[in-house]
């Protein structure tokens, strides 16, 4: 990916990678990952829009302050300004993971900035958080991932959320390991497992149904951690969305299937863009 950049929002630094020109996209990755995870898909992409992956508060790159309100909520409003801050006026928003229940807030809140939505794997209403995460919001279980989170653990679950196993290498386990390598980094993760509650999208369900622009759910089918009901019920409750489903995706689409899911996105966004 191209190098990282970064702007402050509300005196964080939040860091994001840039490519390309045209209508803007913006990628927003779920826990367990930052930018990174869209790197298969930003070359695709990136020849007809301007696509630009942010690293959310706590992960990546961008700043990890300890205590600091991680939610869902307060990732969508520092997004909401990040698009301020980079003069971009409407963006093609494509999430993956906790990363759609930011854009979900955001398609709620935030209309007036969103050209249209992708949805990739993710959560919904109250049908997460899943484990391993919700043990995160367990005090002796947060000490003992402090003191005991290591690569064996970290690569047993990564693992589990690839449906092409074999893909997982040694360099991309490096990269998913990354901001865990340090004690600032595990403590910005537990931090952000903790501040996730499913209150934040089964406030906003009866607005969910009023979403009017066009939104894309995809389902990578043997996704181990998400349960298909959320995607299906989106699909029934969002009058202008379609549902894709890949059986060959695992949680982690953007690594097991990144040629089709471009093809998809980019069919999607243009008979919408302007």
């Amino acid at each position: 990916m191209n190098k990282c950049l970064y702007t402050e929002i509300d005196g964080f630094s939040i860091a994001y990678h840039r490519q390309g020109s045209g209508t803007p996209v913006i990628l927003i990755h779920g826990i367990t990952t930052y930018s990174f995870i869209w790197q298969k898909i930003i070359p695709g992409l990136s020849r007809h829009y301007d696509v630009i992956a942010i690293d959310l508060l706590g992960c990546g790159d961008s700043d990890k302050p300890p205590g600091t309100d991680y939610s869902l909520p307060a990732q969508a409003r520092i997004i909401r300004k990040f698009i301020d801050n980079l003069a971009l006026n409407q963006v093609h928003v494509i999430c993956h993971d906790v990363g759609g229940g930011i854009g979900q807030i955001l398609s709620v809140k935030y209309p007036e900035v969103i050209k249209d939505l992708v949805l990739i794997n993710t959560v919904g209403y109250d049908y997460w958080p899943v484990q391993p995460i919700i043990t995160m919001r367990i005090p002796v279980i947060r000490q003992l991932a402090m003191a005991a989170l290591d690569f064996g653990m970290l690569k047993m679950l990564v693992r589990r959320g690839f449906h092409h196993k074999e893909r997982l290498n040694d360099e991309l386990m490096d990269q998913f390991s990354y901001p865990l390598s340090n004690k600032e980094g595990r403590q910005a993760f537990l931090q952000f497992a903790k501040s996730l509650n499913n209150r934040n999208l089964t406030e906003i369900e009866k607005s969910i149904g009023k979403i009017s622009f066009p939104v894309l759910i995809v389902r990578g089918d043997a996704d181990p951690y998400l349960s298909a009901d959320i995607s299906e019920r989106l699909h029934r409750e969002i009058r202008e969305s379609q549902l894709i489903r890949i059986p060959t995706g695992g949680h982690f689409l953007q690594e097991d299937e990144p040629d089709m899911l471009v093809e998809m996105i980019h069919t999607f966004i243009g008979k919408t863009k302007k």
